[in-house]
């Protein structure tokens, strides 16, 4: 039945001689009400209507309108039966059909730092993982196709599907996303090479509407799982970011001028940033009266919350009027009005606040160090905190293969130093101390063990015993002595050997760089230890600046390595957690002009990982190239590891409802996006 249809009143109908049906069956996960979703927890609303012989009323939150009047730019509303897609997506609350109001509160430690846990409460992308984070379902798209050797790939957008404006989404907005701003120099210097497939551009046709298809140069298959994790959004509003295209307006040049910027490039960049990443500084953080004499303060978007204010303090978000979900009664999603978020670095202030009752909802940088403290205060607070596996969670240490200085890049080359740093360490201790006893003491690999096969026990058991005579042994072996007996030993230039360890909080336990100060120091190798912001350490380490990087392993995940291969290849890492072998890279991407030529084993990484993504993930030919990639990455020692399956805390506020135990607290599904935030609402 179509949706213009059962927009309807029943007396409208009545009167028209049509049969009024019934009310459909307000279905929650709790109680389907004898519903059996084609999809898990969600259907499409001829689903609904046809399964339950019914016909859907929309409802909208009783506050949209003064909400949409903070949307800078937005008209007055229409009805929310016209604002709706003809296609809404039906969300199943878990156990609940939702009340309206409230605030989202919660934490992060600034600007792109922290935040990915609050960005995925509004995170949408065409489809996404169900909460048994084994499935892909629709969101944005309504469905999809493959041909036989998935190089093709056409997804069905939804009918009247609409902006936060107020505008159509169409085909148009994939299509211009990929050609107009990925493809497109003066947005990127260079296209990224995420967006590159085995080198090359892939290609995108709006076929109609609600019809697009991706046409890449190779097999893609793993390409909708990076849709269903990627922090990225494959579409961006033609009709706004457009009119300062030449190719789209010819009068964009002029207009970007009017508006104070130097070119049309420079309008196009103060909106989009340069980056699909949300959390790059908005308009709004860049100049307030800049956005405000265009008129608009962010670009429109599909997600269920918009910004609306941003300073140095923190941003604020309302409901997107135009979002395309409503519950199994017909109410528009998302049920909270706002969200609200702070900015605050030090972490003895983020526990305070959570111990205070001032947080909704906190999952990204909770340590278990501080659970002890947060569990006691669960009551004073009024909040629950709980444990979450977190795949891929495993500390690393990475000593920089290309530093600068050439006796370090020496020394760090040396497989026997890297044994030695590995054996230095004792994991149990730190599995007990920083994890509570909650992990397992492992190796680093670059895929997580429990998501893919071909990850063996000895692999993740190499080096890891604790030994420091054995360590004492390999950097003597190396050459490396204490001369002068004063505890640290020199390096082959007469220097005494002192490692700068520079850490983020954000990325990693503080207690457990103390601890890893002490073991190395105890065999030697003397380090000096400092914390800095997120932001200043990704900045050295994206500038080849840090002597050993140190973060948790983001990104390994078997579904992000089917379809992402940046943890495989040099540097081994992204500007949010850089890696290693910088110089590698360089001379890569340069032909060998520039940078570092790097061992021959290394150099096999980027033809092994460019194979590994063009075939299915868990075949046989997925797990040969797979286990490949390990052994080399494990006999060079590339990021030791610490300890792994561990558990990590996440907390909410005990008024917010329809939350569900979450099966994995990682990056790797993009934190909060599966278990479907838009049905969360609050008691009032």
């Amino acid at each position: 039945m179509k949706l213009r249809t059962s927009l309807l009143s029943f007396t409208a109908l009545a009167a028209l001689g049509t049969p009024v049906l019934a009310n459909c069956p307000a279905a929650t996960v709790a109680d389907p009400m004898g519903l059996s979703p084609v999809h898990p927890q969600q259907l499409e609303l001829a689903e609904l209507q046809d399964a339950a012989s019914c016909e859907l009323n929309f409802a909208e939150n009783p506050a949209i309108a003064e909400l949409n009047g903070r949307i800078l730019g937005n008209a007055e509303l229409a009805p929310v039966a016209e604002r709706l897609p003809a296609e809404p997506l039906v969300v199943m609350p878990y156990d609940t059909v939702g009340q309206y109001g409230g605030v989202i509160t919660g934490l992060s430690k600034g600007t792109e730092s922290g935040t990915s846990d609050l960005l995925s409460v509004r995170h949408v992308n065409f489809v996404r993982y169900a909460d048994d984070l084994q499935t892909v379902v629709p969101n944005i798209a309504k469905a999809w196709s493959w041909n036989d050797d998935y190089t093709e790939l056409t997804i069905v957008l939804r009918e009247g599907h609409k902006w936060s404006d107020g505008e159509p989404f169409t085909a148009a907005d994939v299509e211009f996303w990929m050609n107009d701003v990925i493809y497109n120099t003066d947005v990127y210097d260079q296209a990224p090479n995420r967006w590159l497939f085995a080198g090359e551009k892939a290609q995108v046709e709006a076929v109609d509407a609600t019809t697009v298809k991706f046409t890449f140069p190779v097999p893609t298959p793993g390409i909708l799982n990076r849709f269903a994790v990627d922090y990225g959004q494959p579409f961006q509003p033609k009709h706004f970011l457009g009119q300062f295209m030449p190719k789209h307006n010819e009068n964009a040049e002029a207009l970007a001028q009017e508006y104070g910027f130097e070119n049309a490039a420079a309008a196009v960049d103060f909106y989009y940033g340069g980056s699909d990443w949300k959390d790059v500084p908005s308009p709004l953080l860049k100049d307030a009266d800049k956005a405000a004499k265009i008129g608009r303060a962010v670009a429109p978007t599909l997600e269920s919350y918009i910004v609306v204010d941003e300073n140095a303090e923190g941003r604020k978000l309302v409901a997107n009027p135009y979002f395309h979900q409503v519950d199994t009664a017909g109410n528009q999603l998302p049920y909270i009005n706002e969200i609200v978020e702070t900015y605050v670095g030090d972490k003895e202030v983020q526990n305070l606040k959570i111990m205070n009752g001032d947080v909704v909802w906190k999952q990204q940088a909770v340590f278990l160090e501080d659970f002890p403290l947060l569990k006691e205060n669960e009551g004073k607070g009024g909040y629950t905190i709980n444990f979450a596996p977190t795949f891929g969670e495993n500390v690393f240490y990475s000593f920089n293969r290309t530093h600068q200085d050439p006796v370090l890049r020496e020394i760090f080359n040396d497989i026997r130093f890297n044994r030695a740093m590995s054996k230095a360490m004792n994991r149990d201790e730190i599995n007990e101390i920083v994890y509570l006893g909650q992990g397992t003491p492992m190796q680093g690999v670059p895929a997580e063990p429990k998501t893919v096969s071909f990850v063996t026990d000895e692999v993740l058991n190499r080096d890891i015993g604790y030994d420091p005579e054995g360590a004492k042994a390999l950097l003597a072996e190396m050459g490396l002595t204490d001369a002068d007996s004063d505890g640290t030993l020199e390096r082959p230039d007469g220097k005494p050997l002192v490692i700068r360890l520079v850490y983020s909080s954000q990325g990693v336990p503080v207690k457990m760089q103390e601890l890893v100060r002490d073991y190395w120091s105890a065999v030697g190798v003397r380090v000096d230890l400092k914390e800095v912001t997120s932001d200043e350490y990704r900045a050295s380490g994206n500038n080849n600046d840090l002597e050993v990087t140190t973060w948790k392993y983001d990104g390994n995940a078997g579904p992000t390595i089917s379809q992402d291969v940046t943890v495989f290849i040099p540097p081994f890492g992204d500007v949010f957690n850089p890696g290693t072998g910088f110089d590698w890279a360089a001379w890569k991407t340069t032909g060998g002009a520039e940078g570092i030529e790097p061992p021959e084993d290394i150099k096999k990484l980027w033809d092994l990982s460019e194979k590994f993504i063009q075939v299915e993930m868990g075949t046989d030919a997925s797990n040969k190239l797979g286990a490949e990639i390990v052994q080399i990455h494990t006999d060079n020692m590339l990021k030791i590891g610490t300890v792994g399956d561990i558990v990590s805390p996440f907390l909410h506020r005990n008024d917010l409802q329809n939350v569900k135990p979450i099966k994995s607290k990682t990056y790797d599904f993009y934190w909060t996006y599966p278990y479907r935030p838009s049905q969360w609402w609050l008691e009032q």
